[in-house]
Protein backbone atom coordinates (compact mmCIF):
# COMPACT_ATOMS: atom_id res chain seq x y z
CA UNK A 1 0.00 0.00 0.00
CA UNK A 2 1.28 3.47 -0.75
CA UNK A 3 1.07 6.80 1.21
CA UNK A 4 1.73 10.02 0.42
CA UNK A 5 3.22 11.23 3.90
CA UNK A 6 4.23 15.26 4.31
CA UNK A 7 7.76 14.72 6.90
CA UNK A 8 8.23 18.04 8.51
CA UNK A 9 11.43 18.87 11.01
CA UNK A 10 12.66 21.87 12.37
CA UNK A 11 15.99 20.96 13.78
CA UNK A 12 18.07 22.69 16.88
CA UNK A 13 20.68 24.66 14.36
CA UNK A 14 17.22 26.35 13.58
CA UNK A 15 18.07 26.98 9.40
CA UNK A 16 14.37 25.90 8.71
CA UNK A 17 11.84 24.16 8.52
CA UNK A 18 12.41 21.11 6.17
CA UNK A 19 8.89 19.74 4.05
CA UNK A 20 9.34 16.65 2.55
CA UNK A 21 6.40 14.90 0.41
CA UNK A 22 7.51 11.27 0.44
CA UNK A 23 5.72 8.45 -1.27
CA UNK A 24 6.19 5.21 1.44
CA UNK A 25 5.33 1.62 0.04
CA UNK A 26 4.60 -1.20 2.39
CA UNK A 27 5.00 -4.29 0.55
CA UNK A 28 4.55 -6.83 3.69
CA UNK A 29 6.82 -5.08 5.80
CA UNK A 30 9.24 -4.33 3.28
CA UNK A 31 9.27 -0.56 2.61
CA UNK A 32 10.72 1.99 -0.12
CA UNK A 33 10.30 5.23 -0.40
CA UNK A 34 10.59 8.31 -2.96
CA UNK A 35 10.57 11.64 -1.49
CA UNK A 36 8.67 13.81 -4.41
CA UNK A 37 9.15 17.66 -3.59
CA UNK A 38 10.83 18.88 -0.81
CA UNK A 39 11.14 22.76 0.51
CA UNK A 40 13.18 24.24 3.23
CA UNK A 41 11.44 27.63 4.89
CA UNK A 42 14.17 29.44 6.83
CA UNK A 43 13.59 31.15 9.63
CA UNK A 44 12.74 34.61 9.76
CA UNK A 45 14.09 37.21 12.91
CA UNK A 46 10.72 36.52 14.97
CA UNK A 47 10.84 33.09 14.67
CA UNK A 48 14.38 32.66 14.99
CA UNK A 49 14.11 34.63 18.55
CA UNK A 50 11.01 33.74 19.91
CA UNK A 51 11.86 30.10 20.00
CA UNK A 52 15.09 30.09 20.50
CA UNK A 53 13.99 32.65 23.67
CA UNK A 54 11.06 30.20 24.47
CA UNK A 55 12.51 28.42 27.31
CA UNK A 56 12.82 31.43 29.28
CA UNK A 57 9.25 32.64 29.21
CA UNK A 58 6.11 31.92 31.05
CA UNK A 59 3.64 29.38 30.86
CA UNK A 60 1.39 30.95 29.13
CA UNK A 61 3.53 32.30 26.27
CA UNK A 62 4.71 28.83 26.02
CA UNK A 63 1.35 27.58 25.80
CA UNK A 64 0.31 30.36 23.10
CA UNK A 65 3.55 29.59 21.06
CA UNK A 66 2.59 26.12 20.67
CA UNK A 67 -0.67 26.65 18.98
CA UNK A 68 0.99 29.94 16.78
CA UNK A 69 3.85 27.73 15.70
CA UNK A 70 0.95 24.67 14.70
CA UNK A 71 -0.79 27.46 12.76
CA UNK A 72 2.20 28.64 11.40
CA UNK A 73 3.28 25.00 10.06
CA UNK A 74 -0.42 24.37 8.80
CA UNK A 75 0.02 27.30 6.88
CA UNK A 76 3.32 26.42 5.23
CA UNK A 77 1.62 22.89 4.37
CA UNK A 78 -1.03 24.77 2.90
CA UNK A 79 1.03 26.81 0.64
CA UNK A 80 3.21 23.50 0.14
CA UNK A 81 0.35 21.73 -1.17
CA UNK A 82 -1.01 24.40 -3.27
CA UNK A 83 2.38 25.14 -4.70
CA UNK A 84 3.15 21.82 -5.99
CA UNK A 85 -0.13 20.54 -6.47
CA UNK A 86 0.03 17.30 -4.93
CA UNK A 87 -2.54 15.18 -2.24
CA UNK A 88 -1.27 14.51 1.07
CA UNK A 89 -2.84 11.88 3.42
CA UNK A 90 -0.64 12.44 6.42
CA UNK A 91 1.54 14.99 8.07
CA UNK A 92 3.72 14.01 10.53
CA UNK A 93 5.70 16.61 12.52
CA UNK A 94 8.46 16.30 14.77
CA UNK A 95 7.83 20.02 16.16
CA UNK A 96 10.50 22.10 17.46
CA UNK A 97 12.66 21.00 20.73
CA UNK A 98 12.21 23.53 23.14
CA UNK A 99 12.96 21.14 26.39
CA UNK A 100 15.03 18.16 25.98
CA UNK A 101 15.75 16.63 29.49
CA UNK A 102 15.19 13.03 29.63
CA UNK A 103 17.09 12.31 32.80
CA UNK A 104 14.34 14.39 34.42
CA UNK A 105 11.36 12.88 32.71
CA UNK A 106 10.79 15.77 29.66
CA UNK A 107 10.89 16.70 26.50
CA UNK A 108 8.68 18.76 25.11
CA UNK A 109 8.42 20.12 21.06
CA UNK A 110 6.52 23.06 20.07
CA UNK A 111 3.95 22.73 17.02
CA UNK A 112 0.11 22.03 17.98
CA UNK A 113 -0.49 18.85 15.99
CA UNK A 114 -4.40 19.98 16.50
CA UNK A 115 -3.64 23.50 15.47
CA UNK A 116 -2.14 22.12 12.03
CA UNK A 117 -5.16 20.01 11.64
CA UNK A 118 -7.08 22.38 12.43
CA UNK A 119 -5.54 24.40 9.32
CA UNK A 120 -5.26 22.11 7.09
CA UNK A 121 -7.97 19.72 7.37
CA UNK A 122 -5.40 16.50 7.14
CA UNK A 123 -4.71 14.16 9.52
CA UNK A 124 -1.28 14.75 12.02
CA UNK A 125 1.00 12.51 13.50
CA UNK A 126 3.04 14.51 15.85
CA UNK A 127 4.96 14.61 19.49
CA UNK A 128 7.07 11.63 19.09
CA UNK A 129 9.23 11.47 22.07
CA UNK A 130 7.54 11.71 25.08
CA UNK A 131 6.16 8.04 25.11
CA UNK A 132 9.97 6.80 25.12
CA UNK A 133 10.89 9.59 27.73
CA UNK A 134 7.96 8.25 29.99
CA UNK A 135 9.56 4.63 29.68
CA UNK A 136 12.94 5.83 30.79
CA UNK A 137 14.20 6.37 27.32
CA UNK A 138 16.21 9.23 25.95
CA UNK A 139 13.16 9.87 23.72
CA UNK A 140 16.41 10.23 21.26
CA UNK A 141 17.77 8.80 18.68
CA UNK A 142 14.83 8.20 16.70
CA UNK A 143 15.96 8.12 12.89
CA UNK A 144 17.41 4.21 13.79
CA UNK A 145 13.89 2.93 12.82
CA UNK A 146 14.23 4.74 9.18
CA UNK A 147 17.68 3.59 8.59
CA UNK A 148 16.87 -0.25 9.05
CA UNK A 149 13.66 -0.15 7.12
CA UNK A 150 14.67 2.24 4.18
CA UNK A 151 18.29 2.36 4.09
CA UNK A 152 21.10 -0.38 3.30
CA UNK A 153 24.53 -1.21 2.20
CA UNK A 154 26.36 0.81 5.12
CA UNK A 155 27.96 -0.13 8.00
CA UNK A 156 26.68 2.81 9.90
CA UNK A 157 24.37 5.65 9.30
CA UNK A 158 25.78 9.76 10.52
CA UNK A 159 23.60 13.15 10.57
CA UNK A 160 25.66 16.20 10.89
CA UNK A 161 22.35 18.34 12.02
CA UNK A 162 22.32 20.64 14.73
CA UNK A 163 23.86 17.58 16.77
CA UNK A 164 25.74 14.96 15.39
CA UNK A 165 24.37 11.10 15.76
CA UNK A 166 25.01 7.63 14.64
CA UNK A 167 23.48 4.21 14.43
CA UNK A 168 25.09 1.00 13.83
CA UNK A 169 24.65 -2.74 14.41
CA UNK A 170 27.56 -3.55 16.68
CA UNK A 171 28.11 -7.74 16.56
CA UNK A 172 24.12 -7.53 15.71
CA UNK A 173 23.47 -5.53 18.12
CA UNK A 174 21.65 -1.58 17.41
CA UNK A 175 23.85 1.06 19.03
CA UNK A 176 22.63 4.61 18.18
CA UNK A 177 23.03 8.07 20.04
CA UNK A 178 23.84 11.58 20.41
CA UNK A 179 27.72 11.67 19.67
CA UNK A 180 28.51 15.51 20.04
CA UNK A 181 26.88 18.81 18.99
CA UNK A 182 26.96 19.99 15.17
CA UNK A 183 25.93 22.92 13.53
CA UNK A 184 24.58 24.29 16.45
CA UNK A 185 27.67 25.29 17.94
CA UNK A 186 29.48 25.91 14.21
CA UNK A 187 26.84 28.21 12.76
CA UNK A 188 26.74 30.30 16.66
CA UNK A 189 30.33 30.99 15.52
CA UNK A 190 29.18 31.83 11.44
CA UNK A 191 26.51 34.24 12.99
CA UNK A 192 29.10 36.11 15.17
CA UNK A 193 30.45 36.93 11.60
CA UNK A 194 27.36 37.44 10.35
CA UNK A 195 26.82 34.59 8.16
CA UNK A 196 24.09 32.09 8.53
CA UNK A 197 26.49 28.94 8.67
CA UNK A 198 30.13 28.27 7.23
CA UNK A 199 29.29 27.39 4.09
CA UNK A 200 31.62 24.28 2.70
CA UNK A 201 33.21 24.83 5.81
CA UNK A 202 35.56 28.09 4.55
CA UNK A 203 35.58 29.89 7.77
CA UNK A 204 36.95 26.61 9.20
CA UNK A 205 39.54 27.00 6.37
CA UNK A 206 41.21 29.78 7.31
CA UNK A 207 41.69 28.79 11.20
CA UNK A 208 43.89 27.17 13.54
CA UNK A 209 43.31 25.02 16.10
CA UNK A 210 43.39 26.23 19.70
CA UNK A 211 44.71 23.31 21.28
CA UNK A 212 43.51 24.15 24.59
CA UNK A 213 40.16 24.74 24.17
CA UNK A 214 40.04 21.25 22.55
CA UNK A 215 41.26 19.42 25.24
CA UNK A 216 38.94 21.44 27.21
CA UNK A 217 36.16 20.36 25.21
CA UNK A 218 37.62 16.65 24.34
CA UNK A 219 37.16 16.10 28.50
CA UNK A 220 33.67 17.19 28.87
CA UNK A 221 31.83 14.40 30.87
CA UNK A 222 29.62 13.14 28.09
CA UNK A 223 31.53 12.09 25.60
CA UNK A 224 32.84 9.12 28.42
CA UNK A 225 29.28 8.23 29.07
CA UNK A 226 28.23 4.70 27.61
CA UNK A 227 25.00 3.23 26.31
CA UNK A 228 22.10 5.90 24.76
CA UNK A 229 23.05 9.04 25.48
CA UNK A 230 21.00 12.31 23.75
CA UNK A 231 22.23 15.84 23.86
CA UNK A 232 19.89 18.93 23.82
CA UNK A 233 20.20 22.78 23.84
CA UNK A 234 20.34 22.69 27.95
CA UNK A 235 23.57 21.11 28.12
CA UNK A 236 25.45 23.34 25.48
CA UNK A 237 24.42 26.15 26.71
CA UNK A 238 25.04 24.79 30.60
CA UNK A 239 28.42 22.59 29.72
CA UNK A 240 29.42 23.23 26.29
CA UNK A 241 29.28 27.09 25.42
CA UNK A 242 31.00 27.88 28.69
CA UNK A 243 33.79 26.36 28.23
CA UNK A 244 33.98 28.13 24.48
CA UNK A 245 33.72 31.61 26.30
CA UNK A 246 36.74 31.00 28.30
CA UNK A 247 38.44 31.27 24.96
CA UNK A 248 36.24 33.94 23.05
CA UNK A 249 38.19 36.94 24.38
CA UNK A 250 41.69 35.88 23.01
CA UNK A 251 41.17 33.68 19.99
CA UNK A 252 39.96 35.14 16.13
CA UNK A 253 35.87 33.54 15.52
CA UNK A 254 38.30 31.61 12.29
CA UNK A 255 40.17 29.62 15.28
CA UNK A 256 37.43 28.78 17.15
CA UNK A 257 35.19 27.72 14.08
CA UNK A 258 38.43 25.57 13.31
CA UNK A 259 38.89 24.33 16.83
CA UNK A 260 35.26 23.07 17.20
CA UNK A 261 34.76 21.37 13.93
CA UNK A 262 38.30 19.40 14.84
CA UNK A 263 36.48 18.56 17.81
CA UNK A 264 33.43 17.58 16.18
CA UNK A 265 35.40 15.23 13.68
CA UNK A 266 37.33 14.26 16.64
CA UNK A 267 34.47 12.99 18.39
CA UNK A 268 32.74 11.39 15.15
CA UNK A 269 36.50 9.27 14.80
CA UNK A 270 36.62 7.93 18.34
CA UNK A 271 32.92 6.89 18.36
CA UNK A 272 33.67 4.85 15.34
CA UNK A 273 36.69 3.41 16.23
CA UNK A 274 35.67 2.20 19.18
CA UNK A 275 32.47 0.56 17.29
CA UNK A 276 35.16 -0.72 15.31
CA UNK A 277 37.96 -1.79 17.58
CA UNK A 278 40.34 0.56 15.83
CA UNK A 279 39.95 -0.99 12.32
CA UNK A 280 38.03 1.42 10.40
CA UNK A 281 39.52 0.51 7.21
CA UNK A 282 36.22 -0.52 5.04
CA UNK A 283 33.69 0.53 7.27
CA UNK A 284 31.46 2.25 5.12
CA UNK A 285 29.37 5.56 6.78
CA UNK A 286 26.37 7.27 5.13
CA UNK A 287 26.53 11.21 5.96
CA UNK A 288 23.14 13.05 5.94
CA UNK A 289 22.47 16.49 6.84
CA UNK A 290 23.55 19.91 6.69
CA UNK A 291 27.54 19.22 7.85
CA UNK A 292 28.16 16.67 4.31
CA UNK A 293 28.50 19.80 3.18
CA UNK A 294 31.24 21.06 5.28
CA UNK A 295 34.20 20.30 3.37
CA UNK A 296 36.20 21.16 5.99
CA UNK A 297 35.15 19.32 8.48
CA UNK A 298 34.94 16.01 6.20
CA UNK A 299 38.62 16.64 5.55
CA UNK A 300 38.85 16.54 9.40
CA UNK A 301 37.11 13.49 9.42
CA UNK A 302 38.87 11.97 6.96
CA UNK A 303 42.36 12.74 8.71
CA UNK A 304 40.70 10.90 12.10
CA UNK A 305 40.17 8.01 11.14
CA UNK A 306 40.40 5.52 8.01
CA UNK A 307 36.40 4.72 8.35
CA UNK A 308 35.03 5.69 4.48
CA UNK A 309 32.60 8.63 4.76
CA UNK A 310 29.92 8.35 1.99
CA UNK A 311 27.74 11.91 0.95
CA UNK A 312 24.69 11.00 -1.41
CA UNK A 313 24.83 11.93 -4.54
CA UNK A 314 20.94 12.86 -4.36
CA UNK A 315 20.53 15.76 -2.28
CA UNK A 316 17.16 15.57 -1.06
CA UNK A 317 18.66 12.66 1.14
CA UNK A 318 21.46 14.96 2.43
CA UNK A 319 18.98 17.44 3.07
CA UNK A 320 15.30 16.14 4.06
CA UNK A 321 16.78 12.30 5.48
CA UNK A 322 15.15 13.24 8.99
CA UNK A 323 11.94 14.34 7.18
CA UNK A 324 11.76 11.41 5.61
CA UNK A 325 12.32 9.07 8.67
CA UNK A 326 9.62 11.01 10.39
CA UNK A 327 7.02 10.53 7.50
CA UNK A 328 8.09 6.94 8.41
CA UNK A 329 7.32 7.48 11.93
CA UNK A 330 4.09 9.03 11.44
CA UNK A 331 2.61 6.15 8.99
CA UNK A 332 4.03 3.55 11.50
CA UNK A 333 2.04 5.66 14.29
CA UNK A 334 -0.63 4.93 12.38
CA UNK A 335 -0.37 1.55 11.24
CA UNK A 336 -0.02 1.04 15.53
CA UNK A 337 3.49 -0.62 15.04
CA UNK A 338 6.62 -0.15 16.67
CA UNK A 339 8.61 3.41 15.74
CA UNK A 340 10.68 3.69 18.69
CA UNK A 341 13.65 1.06 19.34
CA UNK A 342 14.42 0.58 23.04
CA UNK A 343 17.92 -0.67 21.80
CA UNK A 344 18.52 3.10 20.73
CA UNK A 345 17.46 5.18 23.32
CA UNK A 346 17.39 2.95 26.39
CA UNK A 347 13.43 2.62 26.95
CA UNK A 348 12.31 -0.10 29.19
CA UNK A 349 10.49 -1.20 25.95
CA UNK A 350 10.14 -0.49 22.30
CA UNK A 351 7.16 1.77 22.12
CA UNK A 352 4.86 3.19 19.35
CA UNK A 353 5.70 7.14 19.40
CA UNK A 354 2.92 9.85 18.58
CA UNK A 355 -0.08 11.51 18.94
CA UNK A 356 -2.84 11.65 16.52
CA UNK A 357 -5.09 14.32 15.23
CA UNK A 358 -7.69 13.74 12.69
CA UNK A 359 -10.13 11.19 10.80
CA UNK A 360 -7.28 7.83 10.01
CA UNK A 361 -9.82 5.55 8.51
CA UNK A 362 -9.21 5.93 4.54
CA UNK A 363 -5.09 4.69 6.10
CA UNK A 364 -5.90 1.62 7.43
Amino acid sequence: MKYNVLGIMSGTSMDGIDLALCELTDDGGQWTYKILHADTIPYDAKWRIRLSQLRKQTPVVYVKTDTFYGHYLGTLVNQFIEKHNVKVDLISSHGHTVFHQPEGGITAQVGSGAAIHAITGIPVACDFRTVDVALGGQGAPLVPVGDELLFGGYDAYLNIGGFCNISTRNNGNLEAFDICPGNIALNRIARNLGKDFDENGEIALQGGINYDLLKNLNELAHYSKEGPKSLGREWINSTFWPVVREFEKTSKQEDLMKTLADHIAGQIAKTIDKITNNQPDGFKVLVTGGGAYNNTLLELLRTHTDAEFIVPDDKNIIEYKEALIFALLGILRVKNQNNVLAQATGASRDNIGGALYGNFSTLL
